[in-house]
């Protein structure tokens, strides 16, 4: 048992980064096939919110879903990782815009009652503290320590 949790201790950042690397990879593809991603028109409108409109519809959807797929695919390869972290900040930021912009599809009752939609934006926030938490580890400026 204390070499399984060496293991998983000493691969836990790595395990993490692949993780969020599969999870960006499969709502990333699912976006390249219309109305297959349950995400599919709420990115369509923010995207069209965010560029006031400048992208049409099917083409934003199309750009993001390589932005999501490639940010995937160079998590779970480990190249690039400052930038990656960069990259993904930007979409996480934008993940939230439906919170303020489209509050009768987040919430039942503004602010505290989440609708399905407003669950799925509000999970972001572990990827944004587990980014946080693996591009801290890659600048080296945390170590992880286990507690006996």
């Amino acid at each position: 048992m204390h070499r399984l949790t060496l293991w998983f201790t000493q691969n836990a950042i790595h395990l993490l980064r692949i993780s969020i690397g599969i999870i960006y990879v499969w709502f990333g593809a699912l976006k390249f096939f219309p109305n297959l991603s349950p995400a599919d028109q709420l990115a369509r409108t923010t995207i069209n919110l965010i560029t006031f409109g400048l992208i049409p519809d099917n083409v934003s959807i199309i750009l993001l879903a390589i932005w999501e797929t490639l940010l995937g695919l160079v998590l779970i390869a480990g190249l690039w990782r400052t930038f990656a972290f960069y990259v993904l900040l930007v979409h996480m930021v934008c993940t939230f815009v439906p919170l303020f912009f489209f509050t009768e599809v987040s919430f039942t009752n503004t602010p505290y009652a989440f609708t399905l939609v407003g669950q799925y934006i509000m999970k972001n926030l572990i990827i944004i503290w587990s980014a946080l938490l693996i591009h801290a580890h890659h600048k080296g400026t945390v170590i992880v320590r286990t507690l006996e």
